[in-house]
């Protein structure tokens, strides 16, 4: 039993960590972007966009180091948000899947934590 209980602890160790490296790499990223390209939305579509990407999300990322699920649930519903935003502004969904892998973490972030909350095999 010990066995399992101590994969189960290192799988989600792993994927913590993984989601950890991944949302630095990916805060790193959009920061490379404001800094070089500047951060100008014009008008209030743009605004609430960016409200919730680059905004939201890096928020999540960044809280999810201390409260994985809420950090978590922050990004997702940050991605879905301007998914939304994006939508029904432009008519269309943002092209390219570069914005579900800057936001991928959260999703890790989210698996970690529900698997962290798995009742461990064998406690009584």
């Amino acid at each position: 039993m010990e066995g399992r209980i101590d994969r189960h602890q290192r799988w989600v160790l792993a994927l913590r960590w993984s989601a950890r490296v991944w949302s630095v790499a990916s805060v790193a990223l959009v920061l490379a972007f404001i800094v070089g390209e500047g951060f100008n939305p014009s008008g209030p579509n743009e605004w609430l966009g960016a409200l919730f990407f680059p905004v939201g999300i890096s928020f999540g990322m960044i809280l999810a180091w201390w409260k994985e699920g809420l950090g978590g649930i922050i990004t997702v519903g940050s991605l879905l948000a301007f998914f939304v935003v994006h939508l029904t502004t432009a008519g269309t969904l943002p092209k390219g899947g570069a914005w579900l892998v800057f936001a991928a973490p959260g999703f890790l972030f989210l698996l970690s934590s529900l698997l962290s909350r798995r009742p461990k095999i064998g406690a009584a």
